[in-house]
């Protein structure tokens, strides 16, 4: 039964996910916190008065006709915050990977070595 989970572990990569489960929920707070001062900007570039309780720009009370399409803009900025910023960071990960070199596997250690002898036999 260990031996059944511990493969079920491995075959569907559950402890990766894991690990970015838990990094993207660390994350998460200063993604809000930038898209929470990438809104305030816009709000105040567009003309938005602050909230007179808690002095903060908001985009999501603005409408159009009696239609609420500030929180619709919220959600669309957002979004398009939260995919950029994830956008540089796989880019950053697959430069700083594309950087390094992987290690040698035995199998190729051997071959290397193999190869030295045989270069060294021919001399």
């Amino acid at each position: 039964m260990f031996t059944e989970f511990r493969e079920f572990l491995e075959k569907f990569n559950v402890i990766p996910i894991a690990v970015g489960l838990v990094l993207a929920l660390a994350f998460q707070p200063m993604v809000d916190a930038v898209v929470g001062l990438v809104l305030s900007i816009v709000a105040k570039l567009i003309g938005i008065d602050p909230d007179p309780e808690t002095g903060a720009y908001s985009i999501t009370d603005i409408a159009v006709g009696g239609i609420d399409i500030g929180s619709v803009i919220n959600a669309m900025i957002t979004f398009v915050l939260i995919a950029f910023i994830v956008f540089m960071i796989v880019k950053a990960i697959a430069k700083a990977g594309a950087q390094t070199t992987p290690a040698a596997t035995p199998d190729q250690d051997l071959l290397t070595e193999i190869r030295d002898l045989l270069k060294a036999q021919q001399r």
